[in-house]
């Protein structure tokens, strides 16, 4: 298989980020695949690809760490010649009242969701190839406004806010900067620990009436790293099913 893009996707291991690895991958992509910790999903991502015909790198690293991240970007030139697509995927969630939210869940929050962020979109703006695409991610819980989010909700509007910036910073080098936030969706992280009534209740609460899939957030993705995508910047899409 011949590969003439590369693309970064944080946080990649499973889930939404290796659904959009294999999605990209399958569309002639090779993939760097980042991962913090769980280097046995990762390789399992890595191998699916692989049995598919592609071709794929791992990158252990956590986002937070302006190091590792370099060390992400070097792995893709070393590996396949260059950066054309960064996804920057990785975050976490832990759900808090304000009132509850501890230093550590507000700090360790910004820590990743926001800088991890900041440190791959500062990496990048020197690194990526004219005509690249980014995608960053943020959550549609900035339009709901939901209880209980609001330091996740938080994270995600400055990354919205970075995401329409940085796309005017790039001016003149062809290069696209978007973000999508995924309303809920069937990830094993976001499963666990909900009743059934819940996951029923928030299924239902989008026109479709159902959860969003890690597929369907990959297929977002997948358009906006396109060629037909190329008309979309400075941009948050809301792929939630017409949630909010």
């Amino acid at each position: 298989m011949t590969t003439s893009k590369t693309a970064i996707v944080t946080g990649a291991s499973r889930g939404i980020g290796a659904a959009i690895a294999e999605r990209l991958a399958r569309e002639g992509f090779a993939v760097v695949i980042n991962y913090a910790g769980n280097t046995a999903a990762a390789e399992e991502t890595k191998s699916r690809i692989e049995s598919a015909g592609g071709k794929a790198a791992l990158a252990k690293g956590d986002v937070a760490d302006p190091k590792a991240v370099k060390a992400m970007f070097d792995v893709a030139e070393k590996e396949f010649g260059g950066v054309d697509v960064l996804v920057n995927n990785a975050g976490i969630f832990k759900p808090a009242s304000i009132k509850d939210s501890t230093d550590e869940l507000f700090d360790s929050h910004f820590a990743i969701n926001v800088k991890g962020t900041f440190n791959a979109l500062r990496e990048a703006a020197t690194r990526i190839r004219s005509g690249g695409r980014v995608v960053n991610f943020s959550t549609s819980v900035v339009g709901t406004k939901l209880e209980n989010y609001g330091v996740y909700a938080a994270t995600k509007a400055a990354v919205e806010t970075m995401t329409a910036i940085f796309s005017k910073e790039l001016r003149g080098k062809n290069i696209t900067v978007n973000a999508i936030a995924p309303g809920p969706t069937a990830t094993d992280l976001f499963l666990d620990g909900k009743s059934q009534e819940l996951i029923e209740r928030l299924a239902k609460a989008s026109p479709m009436e159902r959860l969003g899939t890690p597929d369907d957030i990959a297929a977002a993705v997948s358009f906006l790293v396109s060629t037909d995508g190329g008309w979309i910047n400075g941009q948050t899409i809301r792929a939630n099913g017409g949630l909010v």
